[in-house]
């Protein structure tokens, strides 16, 4: 149960303080852009530190289904793992919601770019992500001294960068949640597929570029 747990406040903990700091910002303009993207990758750093030990610190869907594809995470947790990172996230845009209910949107991950051009960066995004945590990882667990920083800094980077056309999302959970609470459900679909896409080719490229037991659950 504590593995559990600690993927719904990682999970609450991530959307809450990234999605504010885009309700603050469209709100006052004093974050930036940039202080968006690094609120994100400080928040996802922070989470791994804290929760990695405990339950691996996914915090993602996509992140727990890839490492299930990968034979690294049993395939009987990954529902309970999505589930407690799907409320987690709802939890979070509640609580954005009801601090700034002038927001229309709660940080929703709404394109604004085509909804095809949307979907392939969100699938380069999360197959970028994939590859630096599948490569860092111990296990299904973002353990190490490097792990927190390394892909922290692969979400701030992405987020800087890919922010203005898609909102980088990179992962189901944070775009159910606000998108479920402001009613903002334009193109979901994409930012829930292209990211498991992308998270699952990530692993396939780990096979081609390592040995053959790189996908152990052991390695």
């Amino acid at each position: 149960m504590k593995n559990y747990i600690a993927e719904f406040i990682g999970t609450f903990s991530m959307v809450f303080c990234g999605t504010a700091a885009m309700v603050v910002n469209d709100i006052t303009g004093v974050i930036t852009h940039p202080g968006v993207a690094i609120t994100w990758g400080l928040i996802v750093m922070g989470m791994i530190y804290a929760f990695a030990e405990i339950s691996g610190a996914h915090f993602n869907p996509a992140v727990t289904i890839a490492f299930s594809y990968a034979k690294k995470f049993p395939t009987k947790e990954v529902p309970k793992y999505i589930l407690a990172q799907s409320l987690g996230a709802i939890v979070a845009s509640v609580f954005v919601f009801i601090l700034w209910p002038q927001s229309e949107t709660l940080g929703a991950t709404i394109p604004s770019i085509v909804a095809w051009k949307a979907f392939i960066l969100e699938f380069l995004l999360t197959f970028f992500l994939m590859v630096v945590i599948i490569n860092v990882s111990t296990g299904s667990k973002e353990t190490g001294t490097m792990a927190g920083i390394a892909v922290g800094g692969v979400v701030l980077l992405e987020a800087m960068f890919a922010g203005p056309m898609t909102k980088a999302s990179m992962n189901p959970a944070r775009s159910l949640g606000p998108a479920l609470i402001s009613g903002q459900l334009t193109d979901l679909w994409l930012y829930i597929l292209a990211p498991i896409l992308g998270a699952l080719v990530a692993v396939v490229s780990c096979k081609l570029v390592k040995d053959d037991q790189c996908c152990d659950a052991n390695c």
